[in-house]
């Protein structure tokens, strides 16, 4: 939902901030008044195209921000969390900003982190929709219809059913593909990857071997020196270790005398001085284990092996580093890799055999899913066409109609279409139809696809017609803001009213912004913005402006807002008009 539309010197607007409301907001004023502006806001934040042309006079640069309400699980904080921008920083918030330039390049900003526009694209696509003449080709596209029916549809299962069938096949055609297709670079490619697999068995490497043989290596190199510090250090604690006939004491038998001579001390109510015999007891332990381990080391010392034997080992296991490592363990993770593409490499006729006999039942498999898939869409169809002409004829629209068309390709192919090797004729990643509006202006004439077939106006309130369909469906409120434009083309008296009735039902479960010329369209709404153009404001020394003219966005309401309705009707704030405005105003309430 949309919480705030701020913008600074885009076109006319120097400086304007909208708030609004959670459900139906009006945006009105005279005939080029600028309203279009704020919606060249939205576009901007949305990530569409920056022009500097738009920048205000006497402005360096053009910026608009929108704050934005979102859910936790809106896909719009998943997209941003993607693009590395964490939406939870900003308590369930999420800020779209653009700046234009008078020269260069526009930069867009998502919660504080500069972004490429295209990320501004992606978020805003799951947080507004905008319904206005530039807006409508996107619905023109067989994507975009496909993606309207099933949400009406509520096949997300399925959906998901089919894309997990269809990714497992397209794997094992894939597989197919390459081991059918082999070249002689291939064979070539098994040929090294057997010889590899060979030679590193023959050597047969153990994780970590060949640093431990580099250590061993280095103890047997410097044995002499280790010995003599290791001997020099148990004579000085322990010399019976040495030399059992020797007299000297080593520090363990100094620090064993010392305690016993502590011990010897009495002195009664005072226990210092066993205390401190207890410490050297604990000295005379560690020193003990010390001599112990020196000990075990001259043993270990004595049993290393052949230095020989050791360098061989140490340089057959650097040839594998230097081809296939940087350790022994990416070594032995290649080998064990490459067994795998050995294998696929190395496929008999028989191992082919039975991966197309297995790709026949991922065929299969695919196909079934998209009959269920297909079978849902046609069902929903056939609704979603109804119920869109029934609202057409709410909104004034009476003798149009939508057809909603599911073409199978595989009842276009004939019976059998689909089996085998078919498949691929069959199905994409969508499954395996293809999906059209055909609609009707009036009574008469042709379907033709939609876009090509509806004016400005109509589209918009095609497109009403359609969001209120879906949100009747979906019965819960959705965090999406709509907005639409024109959609009051060639709409008056009863129609407008009823117009009006429409975008406040579906603002019940969204958030809506209408741009309108209608008294009656306007009237519905919660919270209204009038746009008006004046004087510029004489310069200050505090904000220099440019001479001209200047729009400004205020919010009306009470006696306000009754004179805006008063203009929209008559154009003047006569006794009659405010009194229809106040009678307006009352009625449009549900």
């Amino acid at each position: 939902m949309l919480e705030e539309l701020e913008i600074r010197d885009l076109g006319p607007i120097h400086h304007a901030r909208i708030a609004p409301a959670r459900s139906m907001t009006a945006i009105t004023g005279e005939t080029g008044a600028g309203k279009s502006m704020l919606l060249s806001a939205i576009r901007l934040i949305s990530g569409g195209p920056a022009q500097s042309r738009r920048v205000g006079p006497g402005a360096q640069e053009a910026w608009a921000q929108g704050v934005f309400a979102v859910a936790e699980d809106n896909p719009a904080v998943i997209q941003a969390k993607d693009a590395g921008v964490d939406a939870a920083a900003d308590e369930g918030e999420l800020y779209l900003s653009r700046t234009v330039p008078v020269a260069g390049r526009s930069r867009s900003v998502l919660s504080g982190h500069t972004v490429p526009r295209s990320v501004l694209q992606h978020v805003s696509e799951h947080l507004v929709t905008i319904h206005g003449q530039a807006d409508q080709l996107r619905i023109a596209s067989a994507a975009r219809q496909r993606e309207v029916l099933d949400a009406y549809a509520g096949d997300a299962a399925l959906l998901e059913a089919y894309g997990k069938a269809w990714n497992e096949l397209k794997a094992m055609d894939d597989r197919l593909d390459a081991l059918e297709h082999q070249q002689a670079d291939v064979r070539q490619r098994a040929d090294y990857l057997r010889e590899s697999i060979e030679r590193i068995n023959q050597v047969d490497p153990q994780p970590g071997e060949d640093e431990d043989l580099k250590a061993k290596r280095s103890r047997i190199e410097n044995a002499a020196s280790i010995q003599q510090g290791v001997n020099g250090a148990i004579a000085a604690l322990d010399a019976s270790q040495l030399d059992s006939d020797g007299d000297s004491n080593g520090a363990t038998d100094l620090v064993r005398h010392a305690a016993q001579s502590l011990r010897a001390i009495r002195v009664d109510g005072d226990d210092t001085y066993e205390k401190l015999a207890q410490r050297l007891d604990s000295i005379e332990a560690d020193l003990s284990d010390v001599v112990f381990t020196l000990s075990r080391q001259t043993d270990d010392d004595d049993d290393e092996g052949d230095l020989d034997a050791i360098n061989t080992r140490i340089h057959d296991l650097g040839e594998l580093t230097r081809r296939w490592g940087p350790g022994l363990a990416d070594v032995i993770a290649w080998r064990d890799k490459a067994a795998f593409e050995v294998e696929d490499l190395d496929a008999s006729p028989e191992k082919l055999e039975q991966l197309r006999t297995d790709r026949d039942h991922l065929a299969a498999k695919a196909l079934d899913a998209a009959r269920e898939l297909s079978a849902a869409r046609v069902k929903a169809a056939d609704e979603l066409g109804e119920r869109v002409t029934a609202e057409l004829a709410e909104l004034a629209m009476g003798g149009s109609r939508l057809e909603v068309r599911v073409v199978s390709r595989a009842t276009e192919s004939g019976p059998d279409a689909g089996a085998g090797a078919d498949v691929a004729q069959v199905l994409d990643a969508h499954g395996m139809d293809d999906i059209m509006f055909a609609f009707t202006p009036f009574p008469g004439s042709e379907p033709l696809p939609m876009g090509s077939s509806a004016s400005g106006g109509e589209l918009s309130r095609l497109m009403l017609a359609l969001e209120l369909t879906i949100a009747e469906r979906r019965g819960e409120a959705a965090d999406m803001t709509f907005i639409f434009d024109e959609v009051d083309a060639g709409v008056g008296g009863k129609a407008a009213a009823e117009l009006g009735r429409r975008l406040a039902k579906l603002a019940r479960s969204s958030q809506v912004l209408v741009v309108t010329h209608l008294a009656q369209v306007a009237s519905w709404a919660q919270e209204q913005y009038v746009v008006s153009k004046g004087p510029t404001a004489p310069d200050t020394p505090d904000e220099p402006g440019a001479a001209g003219v200047t729009t400004t966005v205020t919010r009306v309401d009470g006696e306000d807002r009754v004179r805006e309705i008063a203009r929209m009707l008559s154009g003047s704030e006569s006794g009659t008009s405010l009194d229809h405005a106040r009678e307006l105003l009352a009625a449009s309430v549900e």
